[in-house]
């Protein structure tokens, strides 16, 4: 695919207003920001909690509120969201309401596309010591399938949908965890070509590359090479003497980070970005960045925390990963950014208290500097 506008497109999270599981899981009233507001610092310099900015604690039932994320967004140089979306079979959804609101709201002029978030939802995302599933990713073949596209079909035809080739772009987050994915392409490209598309444009965030390869519809994976190797090594928990524990200590001197079982995974983000740079395996292949991340919010003692994530070095990260999608002109020209606002992991663009605009400005500012007028 020839490069000629690189677009930034950033993941959004919807979690922001209450449901009835979450009532019934976590408390009545959960949301993301339950957990953002109670973190504490777990060492000291540990920059806990981190709070909003100016959008403040939000609640996505209020319409204002998606306005001033779009506007604040294409203001400082992201060209569209990638909304989760959360379908677990048999019209089962979670937190669909606020792309469902966004969709009817037409003061939203701001381009969007969604990633089916297909993973079954257990209670250890959130910091319990059991793999408690809480609701079950499942898949009920072609008639699941169909029922699925119905649903997206009013947002595919909408004139913000992001379409490449007259074909809606459509992130699935576990390729491979689909049981029959030539039936489910088959079945998504039949409909959109019967509904006036050319087919549909898959992106696979997580998923093995022959996957990718082997599909010409696929393309993808979208990969943030630093932090999945990361979240990789933060598994790695053996005694010394074993293999892995060899592993363990000569990674750790690599990358400067502490890793003691059931003690925070402690990373320096300054170093990871320059020991560890997007690399382009394939011709399909989509890079992605990370601003930020602490999930000691949702999960305590736990979690993975990169420090010295600081606009300086977001700037440097990303820099860096525009090099490299100008140097691989057959790759799709897009950057993915992880993420617009997922609070409760430390991973957001959005002002926060700290930083103000600061995250968007780096953005706004290397595409203005970096990348030449035509290809923003």
């Amino acid at each position: 695919m020839p490069q000629n506008k690189i677009q930034f497109l950033a993941y959004y999270l919807p979690q922001y207003h209450p449901i009835p599981e979450n009532d019934l899981w976590w408390g009545k009233g959960f949301t993301e920001w339950t957990n953002v507001a109670k973190a504490k610092p777990l060492f000291k310099g540990h920059n806990q909690p981190i709070l909003p900015g100016e959008l403040g604690f939000y609640d996505l039932r209020v319409s204002e509120v998606q306005e001033q994320q779009a506007q604040l967004a294409q203001e400082y140089g992201i060209d569209g969201f990638i909304y989760y979306q959360y379908w677990f079979g048999n019209g089962k959804m979670l937190l669909e309401k606020p792309a469902e609101a966004m969709l009817k709201n037409k003061n939203i002029s701001f381009p969007f596309c969604f990633c089916w978030a297909n993973e079954t939802w257990k209670g250890i995302w959130h910091g319990l010591d059991n793999n408690k599933v809480l609701i079950e990713q499942t898949y009920q073949g072609e008639q699941g399938y169909r029922d699925y596209f119905d649903y997206l079909l009013p947002f595919f035809k909408d004139e913000r949908y992001i379409k490449i080739d007259n074909k809606p772009m459509f992130h699935v987050y576990k390729f491979d965890d689909i049981p029959d994915i030539d039936l489910f392409l088959e079945v998504f490209n039949r409909l959109a070509k019967i509904n006036g598309f050319d087919g549909v444009w898959f992106v696979a965030t997580h998923a093995n590359p022959k996957t990718v390869m082997s599909n010409p519809e696929i393309y993808g994976q979208v990969g943030v090479d630093v932090f999945n190797a990361m979240r990789y090594e933060q598994s790695f928990k053996f005694r010394s003497g074993t293999f892995f524990g060899k592993v363990e200590r000569k990674v750790n001197k690599k990358f400067h980070f502490s890793l003691v079982k059931w003690n925070p995974f402690i990373l320096d983000y300054g170093i990871a970005i320059e020991k560890l740079k997007v690399n382009f395996i394939h011709k399909k292949y989509i890079a992605c960045v990370f601003p930020n991340w602490d999930n000691s919010a949702r999960i305590g003692k736990k979690a993975m925390i990169f420090k010295n994530a600081t606009p300086e070095n977001w700037g440097k990260h990303l820099k860096m990963t525009l090099k490299e999608v100008k140097n691989n002109q057959e790759n799709p020209p897009f950057v993915v950014i992880k993420s617009w606002n997922e609070w409760a992991e430390g991973n957001h663009l959005e002002p926060d208290a700290n930083f103000a605009r600061e995250w968007l400005e780096v953005i706004n500012k290397i595409k203005n500097t970096v990348l030449p007028p035509k290809q923003y």
